[in-house]
């Protein structure tokens, strides 16, 4: 069916407005005119499909499924120290381009390599295939390198990993909230400042405060969980995407930070359509701009975030009173809730797409020539940022079932590790399934929403 003209006007107006460019500026440029009711019913079958078929599952299924393979014996050494402390020396530099580099966020590499190198391209290879984050992190190689030359000092005890989810909230608070995140001097300062404050805690608290008090560390340590691969007793092993959170136990960090990266990453979504707009009493049309909503704009993360942590745990409350289960409830939080990391990759991947396809042209422009003095580090030559992808019905279509695909790959997959974990938790086959039939209903409204939020249109 055609999309009548006041649909097609409706979506098209919003690209003809003027807006300040954010933090990922590409996003979005498009509003697809797509049949996306028929995608999002497919999606959602999809899904469905997935919890009816494990209902009927043999027992035996899960443990086949999320089995590791032995690749071979790895021992890092002192890799990680000298590439973590190469990647300090290479942040420093971009920092320094970020105050002497030119304005234009498209141009400067720091804005770039923040918000398209790291928090796309980074975040979803850590997710797809293991702990890069630990030869990449700016810290622990200047860290290891400050106590060899200083030697051993005495450092205080850090419990609990509510410091981490309070950085990793601030960082999501920045992204969303801060007027001008990619202008390269204020990102520049406030890139600077952090990984100041978080090298001076973790002298003061050792090397455990960047797993459990730096909120970055946090979330790709809960992203590496979901790789392909994994160091395990001296060993590279390889499985299933997510197989070494179906197979290991979780811990109370995991779980929350699990929570807070879909909640947060969802409100990103949410924060961008005609809708959220329509609930502050702001006209779509006659955008004020993000200094004129930062309180609504913080307001809306950590609501969002509530939210989600209420409704997933009504979920499992549910469930364990169908299944007639002994287990607390926050027992079975700290063991389910990381079962939403697939749902929150799937969606980052989605949301950021398109902008990665435009910026990360930009980035590598950018990279090859940080300060504008015309070096082609990259040995680039003429390029020429292209767009031409979005200018065709088809390879809009193919872009919108790549997004569409990774929320619905993602749902799929949690459903499975959620079912996984069930089975180890609760041993028969029967109660694992009694015990995620509200949560199955959970996953499968949350494919509705996140599919929803891919096709809404956007300002």
């Amino acid at each position: 069916m055609k999309p009548s003209r006041r649909s097609l006007l409706y979506k098209t107006i919003p690209l003809l407005l003027p807006v300040k460019a954010q933090a990922h500026a590409s996003e979005q440029g498009l509003v697809l005119l797509l049949p996306t009711d028929v995608y999002t019913g497919a999606g959602v079958a999809a899904v469905v499909a997935t919890v009816l078929l494990l209902a009927f599952a043999p027992a035996g299924l899960m443990r086949r499924l999320f089995a590791s393979l032995p690749l071979w014996r790895w021992r890092p050494g002192v890799w990680p120290e000298i590439t973590s402390t190469l990647s300090f020396l290479f942040l420093s530099v971009v920092v320094a381009a970020g105050f002497l580099g030119p304005r234009d966020p498209l141009a400067n590499p720091l804005p770039l390599t923040v918000w398209t190198v790291f928090w796309v391209a980074l975040v979803t290879l850590q997710g797809l295939f293991g702990d890069l984050w630990r030869w990449l992190n700016p810290w622990s190689g200047p860290l290891l390198l400050l106590r060899r030359v200083l030697g051993p000092w005495p450092v205080y005890r850090i419990r609990g990993t509510w410091p981490g989810a309070l950085t990793f909230l601030a960082f999501a608070g920045f992204l969303l909230a801060d007027p001008a995140p990619s202008d390269p001097d204020r990102l520049a300062t406030m890139v600077a400042l952090y990984w100041l404050a978080m090298f001076f805690l973790a002298c003061v608290f050792g090397p455990r405060w960047l797993r459990r008090g730096e909120g970055l560390t946090l979330a790709l340590t809960a992203y590496a969980r979901l790789g392909v691969f994994a160091r395990r007793g001296g060993r590279l092993r390889a499985g299933l995407p997510g197989w070494q959170i179906a197979t290991r136990g979780a811990g109370a960090g995991l779980a929350l930070i699990s929570v807070l990266l879909l909640g947060s990453g969802s409100f990103d979504g949410v924060n961008e359509t005609f809708w959220w707009l329509t609930r502050l009493g702001l006209n779509p049309f006659e955008f004020p701009g993000r200094s004129a909503i930062v309180p609504q704009t913080l307001l809306g993360l950590i609501l969002c975030n509530l939210l989600l942590i209420a409704v997933l745990a009504l979920s499992l409350w549910l469930g364990l009173r169908l299944a007639r289960s002994g287990m607390t409830l926050t027992r079975a939080f700290i063991l389910f809730a990381p079962s939403m990391l697939p749902i929150a990759l799937g969606y980052h991947v989605a949301h950021y797409f398109t902008s990665f396809l435009v910026d990360g042209q930009y980035a590598l422009v950018a990279i090859s020539d940080p300060f504008l003095t015309g070096a082609d580090l990259l040995g680039l030559g003429d390029f020429y940022v292209s767009t031409g992808f979005f200018n065709t019905t088809d390879s809009v279509r193919r872009i919108f079932l790549t997004q569409a695909g990774a929320v619905v790959a993602g749902h799929v997959l949690a459903v499975l590790v959620a079912h996984a974990i069930a089975v180890r938790a609760f041993g028969g086959h029967r109660r694992a399934a009694l015990s995620q039939a509200p949560l199955a209903v959970f996953m499968i409204a949350y494919t509705l929403f996140g599919l929803w939020l891919l096709s809404s249109p956007r300002f």
